[in-house]
């Protein structure tokens, strides 16, 4: 008999990736749509929901019409998407603007109105603070790359929007309205809010002074449910699109990071796993609520019953790769360069290798839209440092990919006091992870094991999997790590030690001495 196998969609910022996965974590089949970007002035950021259904449709029909496994043998669709995004919706469920989403920062000069108060500490109210903090672990982010400053700008900026809207949805829940028809949330998408109680981690809700602190009112918000819970089935409309049985359930699903914490085999408690694709973060799952303001991170509700993890972003880490390609050496314009090799990345790697650790000092920094974690500052910005006139095309390309380990290792820091202890080893996950060279520079430039998981691209669509098949007792959470293997184990070279403490130490001068800079022409 055909496996039981769970459909998992993984919307990513640059478009959904859809996969037929078994119960025990087997990738029979996947397919990659692309969705476009729409950025403005003044920090925004843009995608159209219908562009996501219409691009999620697509993947999933090619996987289904190849009838790999009896449409009964489906049974299950689980959802793990961007996180911190909003999309209102009137109430028959449509979407009636463009989603804006995490990386979009216009709501930011709106937060301080609902943050803070007389007294202040870092920007907000001390009473506000401390009820954020004690009730949720964080706080709404100042850079406003989050709901709560994304309401506000539709408050005041388009309130014929926000007079419309019936909810506002995370991408995660959107999509499951689309499947089911039903107004949910799961309590790990819902937290990026800050509007529920998460003391108690099994009976997590809203909370009435919360709402009132941001100013969202409860009727806008959907109800809440946990990651692992059946939300119903599939709608015949979607059911029909998709090429699925209308009895397929629904779970509840989980965004990208916790989805990824889960698809690295990462499962106990501070075991570290590291993600680069457009953005990256390094988190562990741990067995308390805790925040550390000074860094931005906080323990989140986990995708796992009963469990925290550390919520922590870095906003582009992939990003500056895709960046270099586009922008710098592949650009349509009057140098007339072509377009980019399919295997242009692959190209980058040997180019790198050219290079000698440390890319004979050339510094890169991964700013290019701002940062959220170790320090929330959406006006920092990228540069190259210490260029000369022996800099080569290779030492820049290396120094992107150190670039963003030194930012890494730099959010490492805060994540390791958090714990209070280092990784004994990190499981490596996302497109970065393909390089063999960026797994090393990563194991040389952090000091740590480097661990790349058997199929890195997976993690969120194997991630968005196992929850769904814990919640549906197919799989237990502990048997989860077993089903992940390890590829390759990279050590650190000792050889490069002192090469990279030294970058490390002025790409930490150059973020310090520069801030009041970026402050000025981007603020």
């Amino acid at each position: 008999m055909k496996p039981e196998c769970i459909l998992a969609i993984d919307l990513g910022t640059s478009g959904p990736k859809v996969a037929l996965v078994t119960t025990e974590g087997e990738v029979l089949a996947s397919e990659v749509e692309s969705t476009e970007l729409f950025l403005s002035d003044g920090g925004g950021a843009e995608q159209d929901p219908d562009d996501w259904w219409r691009a999620i449709m697509t993947a999933t029909r090619r996987i289904t019409d190849r009838e790999l496994v009896p449409r009964d043998r489906i049974i299950a669709v689980a959802v793990t998407s961007q996180w911190a995004g909003t999309v209102p919706v009137d109430e028959a469920g449509n979407a009636i603007s463009r989603a804006m989403i995490w990386l979009d920062s216009r709501g930011a000069k709106y937060v301080p109105e609902v943050a803070g108060g007389l007294i202040r500490i870092q920007g907000y109210g001390a009473l506000k603070l401390e009820s954020w903090i004690r009730k949720t672990g964080g706080v709404p982010s100042l850079a406003g790359k989050e709901p709560v400053a994304h309401i506000l700008f539709l408050r005041h900026e388009r309130p014929e929007i926000y007079e419309a809207a019936y909810k506002f949805m995370e991408p995660k829940d959107y999509l499951n309205l689309r499947l089911t028809g039903r107004f949910m949330a799961t309590v790990d998408s819902i937290a990026l809010h800050w509007v529920t109680n998460n003391r108690d981690i099994n009976n997590i809700k809203y909370d009435d002074q919360l709402l009132a602190q941001t100013t969202i009112p409860r009727e806008k918000l959907p109800e809440l449910t946990r990651s692992v819970d059946v939300i119903g089935t599939l709608t015949p409309t979607a059911a029909a699109e998709l090429g699925l049985n209308e009895n397929t359930k629904v779970v509840g699903g989980t965004p990208d990071v916790p989805a990824a914490a889960v698809g690295s085999g990462a499962v106990g408690d501070f075991e570290g796993h590291l993600y680069v694709g457009t953005s990256s973060w390094l988190t562990c799952h741990v067995p308390f609520k805790k925040t550390d303001l000074l860094h931005n991170m906080a323990s989140l509700p986990s995708a796992l019953p009963g469990r925290y993890f550390i919520g922590n972003e870095q906003e582009t880490a992939g990003a500056c790769m895709t960046w270099l390609r586009d922008s710098v050496f592949f650009r349509d314009d009057v140098l007339d360069p072509g377009e980019a090799p399919e295997d242009v990345f692959e190209r980058f790697n040997e180019l790198a290798a050219e290079a000698p650790a440390g890319s004979d000092k050339v510094i890169f920094t991964p700013w290019l839209y701002g940062e959220h974690t170790p320090v929330a500052d959406h006006n920092l910005r990228a540069a190259f440092s210490n260029l000369s006139l022996r800099t080569t095309r290779a030492h820049m390309v290396r120094a992107v990919m150190e670039g963003v380990a030194y930012n890494t290792r730099w959010l490492m820091g805060g994540v390791e006091s958090f714990i209070d202890r280092p990784f004994e080893g990190i499981r490596f996950i996302g497109g970065g992870a393909k390089s063999g060279l960026w797994c090393q520079i990563f194991a040389d430039v952090l000091d740590r094991p480097i661990d790349r998981v058997a199929d890195p691209l997976s993690a969120n669509v194997r991630g968005a999997a196992f929850v769904a098949a814990v919640g549906l007792g197919k799989l237990a959470v502990e048997d989860i790590s077993s089903r992940v293997p390890i590829e390759k184990r990279y050590t650190p070279d000792r050889n490069n030690r002192a090469i990279y403490d030294e970058l490390y130490k002025a790409f930490l001068e150059i973020q310090k001495n520069n801030t009041a800079m970026y402050r000025r022409l981007n603020g």
